[in-house]
């Protein structure tokens, strides 16, 4: 259950709450998990407006998109890796409407390790995700 974070100038976007879902619906294409209850309500996007000239790099310039998504250790291979990167960075100038925020977008991946993903009061290890996300999908089945 991936968290993504987008930090952005305030007003980068039009509608900050349609980037959100789109970030996390990306998240569970590029990870290939399924559409349960499990992964539609706790993979999550969050759009944080940041206040004009509240950042800068080196240069001074403050033109910039960063995104960070916290996923469990191992959950992405290097394929999917690179597939989320150019994709969410696709997905924000997009939703921007402003193609410089292709060279202006950072992505960071950072991985969770095992024990350190809470989810329901509880701090999970990668088994114990698999194990729940089983037991969910066969309740949804009726076994």
């Amino acid at each position: 259950m991936p968290m993504i974070d987008i930090y952005a100038t305030k007003g980068t976007f039009a509608e900050p709450q349609a980037v959100a879902q789109a970030a996390a619906k990306l998240m569970m294409k590029i990870e290939g998990v399924p559409e349960i209850p499990m992964f539609l309500n706790n993979t999550a996007g969050f759009v944080h407006e940041l206040p004009a000239n509240s950042f800068a790099n080196a240069n001074g310039d403050d033109h910039y998109v960063r995104v960070q998504v916290l996923t469990n250790a191992g959950a992405l291979n290097r394929d999917q890796q690179l597939a989320l990167t150019e994709q969410m960075t696709d997905l924000i100038a997009e939703a921007a409407h402003d193609e410089a925020l292709r060279k202006q977008t950072w992505v960071l991946l950072t991985e969770a390790e095992a024990g350190g993903w809470g989810l329901w009061g509880h701090a999970h290890t990668n088994d114990e995700l698999v194990q729940a996300a089983r037991d969910e999908i066969g309740r949804l089945q009726g076994n």
